[in-house]
């Protein structure tokens, strides 16, 4: 993506975050200097990820591929590649000559991530174990970005951090797939979780005691201690999630 584009320029550093969607989206939005350096597919994803997950473009709306180009500034085609990625994602159902469709969250699909979630991470909370040690320096980093985000009151990068601390956690297990299929489940997650926090903002605090529960457990030596404050903290997030549905 950075290929060809002098090193003094100073597009390159932007361009060099390609695989960030939410500084893409930014840089888009603010129409800032490289912009044109990333690719128009991957321009229109990260705008209508980045809208979609922080409700501009709530569920049960209809997006057409000529309003999108637009927002943009690229031809349809671009927008065309980026909704098949965004369905993929689940994020919204095409509709051939009408738009896409921004899925709603349904309950079903709470119930089906949150179940997918505890059989995940409960397996890789035992996994971890012999490699705790070098774990508990990357969770610390997320829970004091969760800390950061909490101050701020964002409660969207709130919870890619969160996100973030679970899956580093997934990905020491050393099970590439099972870490892949954990990693797509992010956006619904972030997306789910959002309206719950904007509207309870404790939780929050709740959430970060929770997370430097588990370091703490993950310094001591029990194992069995650190799996039961994973599948609580996963059944507290689920009594949220169902709380405000």
């Amino acid at each position: 993506m950075t290929s060809g584009v002098p090193e003094h320029e100073p597009a390159r550093a932007v361009v060099e975050l390609g695989d960030e969607t939410a500084e893409i989206a930014r840089v888009v939005v603010e129409a800032a200097p490289g912009v044109e350096k990333i690719p128009a597919a991957e321009r229109v994803y990260a705008y209508v990820k980045a809208a979609i997950l922080d409700r501009t473009y709530p569920g049960g709306e209809l997006l057409t591929e000529g309003e999108l180009a637009t927002a943009v500034g690229v031809s349809r085609t671009p927008v065309r590649e980026a909704l098949l990625r965004l369905e993929e994602s689940g994020l919204v159902k095409l509709y051939p000559k009408k738009g896409a469709l921004v899925l709603p969250v349904l309950p079903q699909e709470i119930d089906d991530v949150l179940e997918a979630r505890e059989l995940i991470e409960t397996h890789a909370a035992a996994k971890v174990w012999p490699r705790r040690k070098q774990l508990i320096e990357i969770l610390t980093q997320h829970v004091n970005e969760m800390r950061a985000h909490r101050k701020a009151g964002d409660a969207k990068t709130f919870l890619e951090a969160d996100r973030a601390f679970h899956e580093a956690i997934v990905g020491a297990a050393g099970n590439e797939i099972l870490s892949k299929l954990y990693n797509s489940l992010r956006d619904r997650q972030v997306r789910m979780g959002v309206p719950g926090i904007e509207m309870q903002p404790a939780r929050m605090d709740k959430s970060i005691t929770a997370h430097q529960e588990m370091i703490d457990a993950l310094g001591g030596n029990s194992v069995k201690r650190f799996r039961e404050l994973v599948v609580s903290h996963i059944d507290t997030a689920a009594a949220d999630l169902r709380s405000t549905r």
